[in-house]
């Protein structure tokens, strides 16, 4: 049922106007199924062509003799250059896919934690799953919709600023954490590649809220790229993938925002040892020189010894002092002669 709706998601936006311009020999357009890699050839890809006589638009496999097509009747909604969506006739059939066969496909029953120990670069990942008892949760989630994972490197835990303190954390929000390194839904690499909507929510969404605990997934200079708000980091290689369970190895630990953002508890600010997301207050300083002549920019901020300045203050007075009677006396003197 989700490879035929994926079939229905075209990757290229198209106009009402757009598609009433489509040469009548047509144009071959790819689909969300084609991402997947389940479909052989390019029979996850669509042929939309249009009759020049009646205008009517005619939507297609490629595969010769598809006895499956639609023809698009309205135009349901459209925002310029972002989505369009169409009411067509029916329902459009990939090639060689029969409705009437039942799901037969045993379940997975993949052992996740051993997945990753196999994978020999995710034992602190592996470790944190089985003692949070989160991953009897994901495996649980096979038989759905599928998950799909992104699990940091050790590299990527040894990586962690000092000031930010994952293994302190209470039990609640470190398996919150854990969730949020969770998509609910099966996405091979490919479909990552061209996801169609970029803010994915999480396991930990579901847990917390619509809107919150979400990632920003995109292709970033060839790689795909997941951006948390204080974090971006991307897929360094495919772990484990086969229906319905994807994972992925990261190259950092996704720190959600609402858990390690300004002012949260999972940070410890330091000077000198900044994290995104959390303020640092500057070192205390000295009370500058007050009016300080002939000093003006980084100098006047110079501070002095304790007691400097009263020294000098008082040797002033006493200097000033001085002078005076100095003065007095050589005047008296210059009035007797």
């Amino acid at each position: 049922l989700g490879d035929i709706l994926r079939y229905h998601v075209l990757l290229q936006y198209f106009s009402l106007s757009d598609l009433r311009q489509i040469p009548p020999s047509g144009v071959l357009v790819t689909t969300l199924l084609q991402t997947t890699g389940r479909v052989h050839s390019n029979f996850g890809a669509v042929n939309i062509t249009r009759d020049p006589l009646t205008n009517s638009i005619t939507i297609q496999s490629p595969a010769p003799f598809s006895p499956s097509n639609v023809t698009v009747l309205s135009l349901i909604k459209t925002l310029p250059y972002n989505i369009t969506i169409l009411a067509v006739d029916s329902l459009l059939v990939p090639y060689d896919f029969n409705l009437l066969a039942s799901e037969t496909r045993p379940p997975l029953g993949l052992n996740i934690t051993k997945a990753l120990i196999d994978g020999h670069n995710f034992n602190v990942a592996a470790s944190m799953l089985a003692a949070s008892g989160v991953v009897d949760e994901f495996e649980a989630d096979e038989g759905g919709a599928g998950i799909t994972l992104f699990v940091p490197t050790d590299d990527a835990f040894g990586d962690l600023p000092g000031n930010v303190k994952l293994q302190s954390l209470p039990a609640d929000k470190k398996a919150v954490v854990l969730k949020f390194h969770v998509l609910h839904s099966y996405y091979p690499l490919g479909s990552l590649e061209s996801i169609v909507n970029p803010v994915q929510p999480t396991l930990a969404t579901e847990d917390n809220g619509a809107g919150s605990f979400t990632l920003n997934i995109s292709r970033v200079n060839g790689s795909v790229a997941i951006d948390t708000g204080i974090v971006q980091a991307s897929v360094t290689q495919t772990v484990f993938d086969q229906n319905p369970v994807a994972i992925f190895g990261v190259s950092k630990v996704l720190l959600p925002r609402e858990i390690f953002g300004k002012d949260s508890a999972g940070v410890t600010s330091k000077p000198g040892n900044a994290v995104v997301g959390t303020t640092v207050q500057p070192p205390e300083t000295s009370p500058s020189p007050e009016n300080s002549a002939g000093f003006s920019g980084p100098a006047s901020h110079l501070s002095s010894p304790p007691g400097f300045r009263e020294e000098i203050t008082s040797k002033g007075g006493r200097y000033r002092m001085q002078s005076c009677i100095v003065t007095v006396c050589c005047i008296g003197l210059v009035l007797v002669v």
